[in-house]
């Protein structure tokens, strides 16, 4: 019996040595069922997104609406899609949790604690992402190895046990000049803020731009240590919120 683990090691061997349109057709060919690919419009996203419209790979390309996100953000989906003439799907948070949260905490209410912040983060953002992926065999991301010291070991497939299925990294041992390389030489529509200091992007009230010399991602809820600034979309054995809010979304979105 050819297990989840097996299916996994095989694509990432297969993955190694082709560039990423090749990487993208084997994650498209190697899956029994729906691949799907999330995009936030970073670079690395919109590298991926242009490979698959250029190729006419089918993977479904999905984003996460937030509701808190840049109108910078909202400029280039609008271009992404009218530049590859392409829909790409938007899932938005529960309201009634939504509504509840802000009724508790606040419209900023993230700010006031960690707890908070991470429940946000739910609500928002990983509730929505388990009802993207329903289904789905496989999932596509833009994460980098270089983009953090978290994410340091971030394999170019691996098993992803929170949302079972296999999570492809088809960017995983590229650089930021890699791709900022790759979208400058094909002309691919990106978010303006990355030219104002922005490498990493999410929602407005949470992302800031960097300073020179700091990492990539500490412009990312940058109240926050180091080593806890992650929302959650992308934590394989991440723990449950212990907030009602983040239980209520753990329940519905199971």
């Amino acid at each position: 019996m050819i297990t989840l683990a097996k299916t996994t090691a095989v694509i990432a061997a297969r993955l190694v040595p082709v560039a990423l349109p090749e990487r993208l057709i084997v994650a498209s060919s190697s899956v029994n069922g729906r691949v799907r690919f999330t995009t936030s419009f970073g670079l690395e996203d919109q590298a991926i997104t242009h490979a698959l419209a250029a190729n006419a790979i089918g993977i479904d390309v999905v984003t996460i609406d937030t509701g808190r996100l840049f109108p910078e953000t909202y400029d280039v989906w609008a271009e992404t899609e009218q530049r590859y003439d392409i829909r790409i799907e938007a899932v938005t948070p529960d309201r009634d949790q939504l509504e509840s949260f802000v009724r508790q905490h606040g419209i900023n209410g993230f700010r006031a604690s960690l707890q908070n912040r991470q429940t946000c983060c739910a609500i928002r953002k990983s509730g929505p992402l388990r009802r993207a992926l329903a289904g789905a065999s496989a999932w596509i991301t833009g994460l980098r190895a270089e983009q953090s010291q978290h994410r340091r070991a971030t394999p170019l497939a691996e098993v992803d046990e929170q949302h079972g299925l296999i999570k492809i990294n088809p960017l995983a041992d590229w650089s930021a000049r890699d791709v900022a390389q790759y979208v400058a030489d094909n002309r691919v529509p990106y978010n303006v803020l990355h030219d104002r200091g922005f490498p990493s992007i999410g929602c407005a009230p949470c992302t800031r731009a960097v300073r020179v010399g700091e990492p990539e991602r500490s412009g990312r809820w940058w109240w926050e240590e180091d080593e806890k600034k992650e929302c959650g979309l992308h934590l394989n054995s991440a723990a449950p919120l212990q907030t009602s809010a983040s239980i209520t979304a753990e329940r519905e979105f199971a």
